[in-house]
């Protein structure tokens, strides 16, 4: 049984937080790196670490934070009330305990008495209770996080009750990551707002000597809680809006650290000098988004969802965009992930012939034409590339040019397929909820079936039986192909000499504390 929810339509930027692979970037207004050296202005930290970004900053505001390639630029100024390691382990952030009831609906957090945001405000269980209802009823794409909430109780001045409509295995990691981002109540009502960040973190946005759109410095907070993680007394993110700045950036040794906008940079970033850390990150392929056939009828029959997968030449695809750098892969879910299997890496092999076989039982003989948006997060060549694979099915694709509102539009449904990259994420349910939930953004049209939500709620019981219906969810959206992923890209990270890095399992960015001075 098909199953349709309405909702509004979803504004905001979450191509740029969520996909790995997003648009590079210009800017001339660089630091240079001699600043990133051994001297220190305060014991135990460097003087300054200068970050190359490939994606900016479009809001300070808490409640509407997007994450992914933008986590740097928060988790400079605002503190998360629990911290997620690189390996996926959860730690104390501004709380420093947290338990379950024993129905695993009711969270207890219990915080930090010790906490002065920006403003000179304190840290209070209110204060937490209105962020985390702001962050439900905000703009960011992540907001569905917090969608299994029912309530939220201050009992006392530092303990927080989380009340759960269900269990959520992934909240804590949420509560990690922008959904727990807590800011000043004075930011609430500010009109200064979406440029001037209020929060308790390790940094502090030095407006002054920052460009927005361009430049950002931070300077140390003094009054920090956990100096132990500030390692430098200055911060600068750079950001560069295009790909060529970026490796101009590289060669003139601007930068300390940066991730690439594609990993056909890595030999100009190794020409220069710098170390190269990759980890599989996202997938990127096609989201095959009406299901139901809303805007492309053809698309509600699941024979031409599957022609489609059946069309691409994934290793062709791996080698002409990607120089060949990732893995194949058929599915979205993560290879640390309970729901991965390795034998769907290959479920749809490269055959023409299939997909035409497909498309003819479908009731298209002479194949379908399907249009697909093309916008800056797109290069033209790589467009053609794969509208060229379709094309030998049969399979037209009629490119329409996005315009400034592209992301409004695709997440309102204009398009019934498109090319993107969204996050494998460290655990089965967090992938479900951000790429297949009814709730998510990322299901364009809000779609779901008894079978998904059925095996849903076993997901979120966890345990062997979770653990099978998350491999049996896999299983079923790769059968049913409601998406035509192509391949797991490899996310870059190039450090200098100076700076040293640990990568983070699911995060395009790696956490701000666990970059740090090699000397």
């Amino acid at each position: 049984m098909l199953r349709t929810a309405k909702f509004g339509a979803l504004v905001g930027v979450a191509a740029l937080a969520l996909a790995a692979c997003s648009s590079g970037g210009t800017d001339d207004s660089t630091a240079s790196s001699d600043s990133s050296s051994s001297a220190t202005a305060a014991e135990g930290r460097a003087e300054q670490l200068t970050i190359g970004a490939v994606v900016d900053v479009s809001t300070w505001s808490a409640q509407d934070a997007a994450w992914g390639n933008t986590a740097t630029y928060m988790m400079a100024v605002y503190d998360t009330l629990l911290r997620q390691n690189a390996d996926g382990t959860i730690e104390a952030g501004l709380a420093t305990d947290w338990s379950y009831d024993d129905s695993m609906t009711v969270l207890t957090l219990t915080l930090r008495d010790d906490v002065t945001f920006t403003d000179g405000s304190a840290l209070d269980a209110d204060l937490v209770v209105e962020n985390l209802t702001r962050f439900q009823n905000g703009a960011s794409e992540n907001s569905g996080n917090l969608s299994s909430i029912d309530s939220v109780t201050a009992v006392d001045a530092t303990t927080v009750e989380i009340a759960l409509s269900a269990p959520d295995p992934a909240l804590l990691s949420y509560l990690a990551q922008n959904s727990g981002l807590i800011e000043a109540e004075s930011a609430f009502d500010s009109a200064d707002i979406q440029t001037v960040p209020v929060g308790s973190g390790p940094y502090v946005l030095d407006a002054d000597s920052s460009t927005i759109g361009s430049s950002y410095t931070f300077t140390a907070n003094d009054d920090y809680w956990d100096p132990d993680s500030q390692h430098y007394d200055t911060i600068v993110i750079n950001y560069y809006a295009d790909a060529n700045a970026l490796l101009n950036a590289l060669r003139d040794s601007q930068v300390d650290i940066a991730n690439l906008n594609s990993t056909s940079q890595i030999p100009d970033a190794e020409s220069a000098g710098y170390t190269i850390n990759t980890q599989t990150l996202n997938w990127k392929g096609l989201i095959l988004a009406d299901r139901w056939g809303v805007v492309d009828e053809a698309l509600a029959d699941v024979r031409v969802r599957q022609a489609i997968n059946y069309a691409l030449d994934r290793e062709g695809l791996l080698a002409g965009i990607e120089s060949g750098y990732g893995e194949v892969t058929t599915q979205i879910f993560g290879t640390g992930t309970t729901a991965y299997e390795e034998d769907l890496d290959s479920y749809y092999t490269y055959d023409v012939d299939k997909a035409k076989e497909l498309l003819t039982e479908a009731g298209y003989p002479d194949g379908i034409t399907i249009t697909m948006p093309l916008s800056s997060f797109v290069p033209e060549s790589e467009a053609q590339l794969i509208a060229g694979n379709l094309a030998e099915a049969g399979i037209t694709v009629n490119y329409e040019t996005a315009g400034e509102s592209f992301i409004s539009d695709l997440l309102g449904g204009k398009w019934a397929a498109f090319e993107f990259g969204l996050n494998q994420e460290s655990e089965s349910w967090a992938t479900y909820k951000l790429s297949v939930s009814v709730d998510s953004a990322w299901n364009i049209y809000h779609q779901s079936t008894d079978e998904l939500d059925a095996l849903a709620d076993r997901m979120r019981m966890g345990g062997e039986d979770g653990d099978a219906a998350a491999q049996e969810m896999n299983e079923y959206l790769v059968e049913n192909a409601w998406f035509a992923p192509f391949y797991r890209v490899e996310g870059v990270i190039v450090t200098n000499d100076a700076t040293s890095v640990t990568l983070k399992n699911g995060q395009a960015v790696s956490n701000l504390w666990d970059i740090v001075p090699t000397a």
